[in-house]
């Protein structure tokens, strides 16, 4: 059975090939500093992503109470 290519391969493969020749072998990085701090903005970017998409939905749900107050308003007032 031939070995499973995986995307992240591929995507390394497309932007250097050089790298992934160097990570199939086993090479071991020299810019770890470099990798973890692109770590580290990653889950900094994911978590206010989050976030926003948090205050989105919450944004959303506020203005849908509002259209629901409003058309309330209209319909009792014309009751």
């Amino acid at each position: 059975m031939p070995p499973t290519i995986r995307a992240s391969e591929i995507t390394t493969y497309v932007y250097c090939q050089r790298a992934w020749w160097y990570k199939k072998m086993g090479v071991p990085s020299e810019n770890i500093a470099e990798l973890v701090s692109g770590s580290e903005l990653h889950s900094r970017h994911g978590k206010a992503l989050l976030g926003i998409t948090c205050l989105q939905i919450i944004g959303y749900g506020l203005l849908l109470a509002a259209l629901i107050l409003v058309v309330a308003y209209f319909v009792q007032s014309i009751l």
